[in-house]
């Protein structure tokens, strides 16, 4: 007897947008976007964004586009931003689906396969798909996992649901790994165009009307090199620390029971204290005035409160 498998008709598939955003990745490149080439997944609209890049990234971006005839380039004259170049190509995607790929990073080749398959098990209430990632170096060597393995489970533990609080109190979410529901952008009206960068934005005004699903799986290779953004982020000035603020803000704004307001409260002492520790004792005193109106500050906050209300008038 055979056995007949029956390939779905591409029209019967998900669009899926892979938004490919690059700044002077010239070096990644090849290996990032052959792995958009690689996907075992056929119904893909790739959207090239470079993001006026200065080292020969627009050449390969060109050459890729060329040989790939689907495939919409967005060059930009001018550096819009991760935000606001991100929102430039949602916009303009068609699909039911959206990757924000950083082209730093590495698609593995059942990612988006793994992830449509994972969404349409899922009830429609559920905004995001994520998983594990493989961290690797500038040579692309193996460094770790973002998710450990240990006798306890995974850590960081991962959580599926409605997330709201697991969002607000701890960091446990790989970005690159997310698959977003175009819905969830819709409601949201994209990426905040004021902030310096995303996620952590996005994971707050989402998962306050919308489930994240965790799947269990490698799908994803993120890139770990000097010039990732987020390296500076607590230094005086940083633009980093300044969208960590305003997105703690919409939190409070968005809090609507006690264990919300705790798991706030966990995240502003946090960020509050790494503030401290880098210098950064304006943008620490803010974190100490948001930290009061959730009602759970401790004796330490006080004091931390207070010396840096004095050291950034100094």
């Amino acid at each position: 007897m055979h056995t007949y498998h029956l390939v779905p008709d591409l029209a019967d598939l998900p669009v899926v947008s892979i938004v490919a955003l690059c700044y002077n990745h010239a070096r990644f490149l090849p290996a990032a976007l052959d792995s958009i080439l690689a996907q075992s997944y056929p119904n893909l609209e790739v959207l090239l964004v470079d993001n006026a890049s200065t080292d020969g990234s627009l050449t390969i971006l060109r050459s890729y586009a060329q040989a790939n005839p689907t495939w919409q380039l967005l060059a930009q004259p001018h550096n819009l931003g991760l935000c606001a170049a991100f929102n430039l190509a949602y916009r303009q995607a068609r699909g039911e689906f959206l990757i924000d790929f950083a082209t730093d990073d590495v698609l593995l080749p059942q990612r988006v396969a793994q992830q449509v398959a994972a969404f349409q098990q899922l009830p429609s209430h559920y905004g995001m798909v994520y998983s594990d990632a493989e961290l690797i170096n500038e040579d692309s060597q193996h460094v770790r996992f973002h998710f450990r393995r240990t006798k306890q489970g995974l850590q960081p533990k991962p959580a599926s649901g409605y997330v709201f609080a697991d969002v607000l109190q701890r960091y446990f979410i790989s970005t690159p790994t997310m698959m977003m529901r175009r819905a969830t952008l819709d409601e949201l009206g994209g990426y905040d165009e004021t902030l310096y960068y995303e996620d952590f934005d996005f994971w707050v005004r989402a998962a306050r009307n919308w489930a994240f699903y965790f799947l269990d799986q490698v799908t994803t290779q993120k890139r770990v090199h000097p010039q990732a953004m987020s390296r500076a982020a607590y230094r005086p000035g940083d633009p980093h620390l300044a969208s960590t603020i305003a997105t703690c803000r919409k939190a409070l704004r968005l809090c609507e029971a006690p264990a919300e307001w705790a798991a706030l409260a966990v995240r502003l002492r946090w960020e509050m204290r790494q503030a401290v520790r880098w210098g950064s004792n304006a943008e620490a005193a803010l974190l100490y005035e948001l930290l009061q109106q959730t009602k759970h500050q401790q004796p330490l906050d006080w004091l931390l409160g207070q010396w840096s209300r004095l050291r950034s008038r100094a």
